[in-house]
């Protein structure tokens, strides 16, 4: 299946391959013999390069202090790129490591990072300290030279743009973030506390020219060969509800949706001269429930005095999406409403990447076959610093139902046989960066989120050949990466 995820900034289609150079990190001699000085002259200079404890890109000085454990090998495997990858090695084994790569001054830098657990925004800035936790991604503009293409002729006159994206090795996922000494910081974190790692060679790829839109796109590719886990936009099997007017029933209706409101929105849609091709039916079609009263009972007061966490009960539609004079014929009452009488060419349901918003509910019989068990989010110090309300959020406190990895694929792939056989077309896969929260004793985050990516990729395959399948709440690298 082709992977759903896209990414507009990251998986442009327009790749031109700039040509190949060695990398090898070398200390100049002061004083070189002249044999020496002959053969430095004949030898070109890779575009990126560590020398003299500097990280180099262009002859420009982008970091400095590069501390000697941090080290740098050759991006040629993966593609003609000028390009780097950077590895770490610690002297003990841990599940989440910090380390400094240098000091970072005297540039302009736009950081993609997330404010929340689930979301990206962009920062701009000219220092280290100003890089926000949780960067995944980091822009590097030198502050001299000229903007224009040629400038007379003139390359070592021209802006010079280096890009940075932390990556998935092995167990570990990798982020940037900034420390009060400007320097630029790499966190790498398994977010499992029995998953330890001592060594990196590959956690941030690192790549430079002079149009930031090839350089970008040349960077993406690079890691693409590397990873081998994701493909780029021009790539991608796109669904077709890309080329229509649709309608998504959250902002009308949040978790109040009906079958009769579905209905009335799309005659007063077609109504007002817009009628949509699609719908996207949200949170509020599925049978759910909280947990039984004497569970309740037994949680502290903190927990009593919330609102119950949702969990899933079942497979099939809850009572708003059944007839009353016919409730077997259950979602497929109101996609054939939207196909046959409204003229719609699609219909998608909303689910969360665990089921529902709490999971799914363990010791449910019509759930047991999934082996859900209660787990308890543990989110990275990172995004609790961006979004201390992480602490006193309903799933931290209450936990989720995590059917076993084991048997995700028969969860979504019976979820998603039921739905196809009603005629829905696709699904919106939501609350998707909650599993990094969840991959303790699973052998940490993006081992858990490699697992339900796979089973969800094939389940959609199978039952949705269109690959219609929408990525929500998902900005999270181990996501976009895995």
């Amino acid at each position: 299946m082709d992977r759903y995820i896209v990414d507009p900034t990251w998986y442009s289609s327009n790749y031109k391959a700039l040509s190949l150079l060695a990398f090898q990190r070398s200390e100049i001699p002061s004083t070189p013999s002249r044999k020496e000085e002959e053969k430095e002259a004949m030898t070109i200079k890779p575009a990126v390069r560590i020398s003299e404890s500097k990280l180099v890109v262009k002859d420009r000085t982008i970091l400095t202090g590069v501390p000697d454990n941090v080290m740098a090998t050759s991006g040629s495997s993966s593609g003609p790129v000028d390009g780097v990858f950077l590895g770490v090695v610690f002297d003990q084994e841990n599940s989440r490591h910090v380390v400094s790569l240098g000091a970072l001054r005297d540039v302009r830098f736009m950081a993609c990072f997330r404010f929340k657990l689930w979301w990206m925004a962009q920062k701009m800035g000219d220092q280290g300290r100003d890089i926000p936790l949780e960067t995944q991604f980091l822009l590097v503009e030198t502050k001299d030279g000229s903007h224009l293409e040629s400038d007379g002729g003139d390359e070592e006159n021209q802006i010079v743009y280096t890009v940075f994206l932390p990556l998935i090795e092995g167990s570990f996922r990798a982020c940037l973030q900034g420390n009060a000494d400007d320097e630029l910081e790499l966190c790498l974190e398994s977010g499992d506390a029995e998953t330890k790692r001592t060594s990196f060679s590959h956690s941030v790829f690192i790549h430079a020219g002079r149009d930031p839109f090839r350089t970008i796109t040349e960077a993406v590719r690079a890691v693409k060969l590397h990873l081998k886990t994701f493909r780029q936009r021009h790539e991608k099997k796109l669904p077709g509800i890309v080329d229509y007017f649709g309608w998504c029933t959250w902002d009308a209706f949040y978790q109040e949706v009906t079958q009769e409101g579905v209905e009335a929105g799309l005659e007063s849609l077609a109504s007002g001269g817009t009628p949509p091709k699609f719908v996207i039916i949200d949170d509020g079609w599925q049978s759910v429930g909280g947990d039984p009263q004497e569970k309740i009972n037994d949680q502290d007061e903190k927990k009593q005095n919330q609102q119950p966490l949702l969990r899933l009960t079942g497979i099939k539609e809850n009572a708003k999406f059944q007839k009353k004079d016919d409730p077997t014929a259950g979602i497929k009452s109101i996609v054939n409403v939207a196909k046959e009488k409204h003229g719609l060419k699609y219909v998608y349901v909303w689910h969360a990447i665990t089921g529902y918003w709490g999971g799914v509910r363990p010791e449910v019989k019509e759930m047991e076959e999934y082996g859900s068990t209660l787990k308890y989010p543990m989110v990275s110090k990172g995004v609790v610093e961006n979004e201390p309300t992480w602490k006193n959020d309903v799933m931290a406190l209450q936990g989720l139902g995590l059917v076993n990895p084991k048997n995700v694929y028969k969860f979504y792939n019976e979820l998603h046989s039921y739905l196809a056989s009603a005629g829905i077309d696709g699904v919106k896969v939501d609350v998707q960066c909650i599993l990094e929260t969840l991959g303790g004793s699973l052998g940490g985050r993006v081992q858990l989120t490699r697992q339900y990516h796979q089973a969800l990729d094939a389940s959609v395959a199978r039952n949705f050949p269109d690959n219609g399948c929408i990525a929500c709440m998902s900005h999270n690298t181990d996501a976009l990466c895995w």
